[in-house]
Formats: structure tokens, sequence, C-alpha cells
């Protein structure tokens, strides 16, 4: 199993997460207060590009995350999902329901 590590970068009216390896049950936990913590306050931006794995367990958070930016007049935007991603958000069936961009220039 590949661990999931992650840079967060900052821009002008975003949080940039960007994410590399498995986004699963066991690697969750490290970004989930992070992305939690910036949805409060800014739109947040998770870099998809590079996922080679996604779960239930990550699909909450990112449901969550979601959740939480209606409640505080936030976003989240998905930026450059990798073909693995889009197929666990199409099995979903809420794909219509995620901001899902391929650039952070979409961000508004």
């Amino acid at each position: 199993m590949e661990q999931l590590t992650f840079t967060q970068k900052e821009g002008s009216d975003y949080m940039l997460f960007e994410l590399s390896g498995d986004f699963n049950a066991y690697t969750a936990p490290n970004i989930q207060n992070e992305i939690y913590s910036a949805i409060e306050s800014t739109n947040v931006v998770l870099d998809m590009a590079n996922v080679n794995a996604l779960d239930a367990a990550a699909m909450g958070i990112i449901m969550a995350a979601h959740n939480d930016a209606d409640e505080y007049g936030t976003r989240l935007y998905l930026l450059s999902i990798s073909n693995e991603v889009d197929r666990q958000i199409l099995a979903t069936g809420f794909k219509d329901l995620f901001h899902i961009i391929n650039s952070v220039t979409e961000v508004a």
C-alpha cells in the first residue's frame, strides 16, 4: 500500500492541497483535519492528479468537506482528477455535485 503525501500551498483566495498516493481509510487521517480546518475560512482545492486509489473513507472526507464548505460559504474544488478518482466519483453518482476544475485560475 502506498502512503498519501500532500503539500499545502496558499493562493490568493484558496488553499491548495497537492495529493499523491493512495487516499484511503489508512492514509486519510493524515490530511483530514487540515482540509476541515482550511475549509472554514477559505476555498480548498484538492489536486488529485497523482492519487492512485480512492476508497469510501476518502470519499466521506471529500463529501464532508463539500458540506462544510456550503455551511461556511466557501467552496471545495477537485483539481485534475486522476482516472481512478474519476471512476470512484462516478460510482457514487455525485459527480455533478463537485466543482471539478483543470486549473486553479478557475477558483471563483
